[in-house]
């Protein structure tokens, strides 16, 4: 059983939010700092929205925080962000052999269906779940819980792709083999990520 992170694991599009979170502070006279993108890059977009709107004092409310963010991303996410090297491949190749397979994402869940469509891949997936849907970020293993539980799986039976440091601990602590993907947002953490993934993988054409 295969549980998959989208964005920066499938997609490669974690560069589209450092440019949303870039052009939308700064049309507000405001700039990223490190603690900013920490929290937000592992937290639910309305934990992120809210938090946006606390930490840089913002008049909008979290719901005009999250449209504007929508509004920025769905056209690349329909159209443009591309699926990482070797993963077409590598999904079809699961699918032919009757590989159970679910998405476990922080993306708003209409941005990863767009994704997903976009290039064909969504009807490979027995179960897309979003952190909005588990109620809970990345950091906590229930949305790799909940994945293995629409598999019809024990957590010991799952294998997760992820590429964020943060993210492949909380699936480890679910009970899960885990598999690092590169990408160059966490590419700072690549040496931290190869201590802790059972394996990691800089394409998936390594696993063809």
């Amino acid at each position: 059983m295969y549980i998959f992170d989208l964005d920066g694991t499938l997609i490669d599009s974690n560069g589209v939010w450092v440019q949303i979170d870039l052009d939308f502070l700064s049309r507000r006279g405001l700039s990223v700092t490190e603690e900013y993108t920490e929290f937000v890059t592992h937290a639910t977009y309305q934990n992120a929205a809210g938090f946006t709107k606390e930490y840089f004092s913002l008049p909008e409310t979290p719901e005009e925080i999250m449209k504007a963010w929508s509004d920025m991303a769905f056209d690349a996410y329909a159209h443009t962000v591309p699926l990482k090297d070797g993963v077409r491949e590598f999904l079809f190749r699961c699918g032919r052999e009757g590989l159970p397979m679910a998405v476990a994402t922080s993306c708003m869940p209409h941005l990863c269906d767009a994704a997903l469509r976009q290039h064909g891949i969504r009807d490979l997936f027995q179960a897309v779940i979003t952190a909005d849907e588990a109620g809970c970020d990345k950091r906590n293993p229930e949305i790799y819980l909940m994945a293995a539980r629409r598999l019809e799986a024990a957590p010991e039976e799952c294998t997760v792709f992820e590429d964020s440091p943060a993210a492949v601990l909380s699936a480890r602590s679910a009970g899960m083999r885990v598999v690092g993907v590169y990408d160059s947002f966490f590419a700072p953490w690549e040496e931290e990520m190869r201590r802790r993934c059972h394996g990691y993988i800089r394409s998936f054409r390594e696993l063809l």
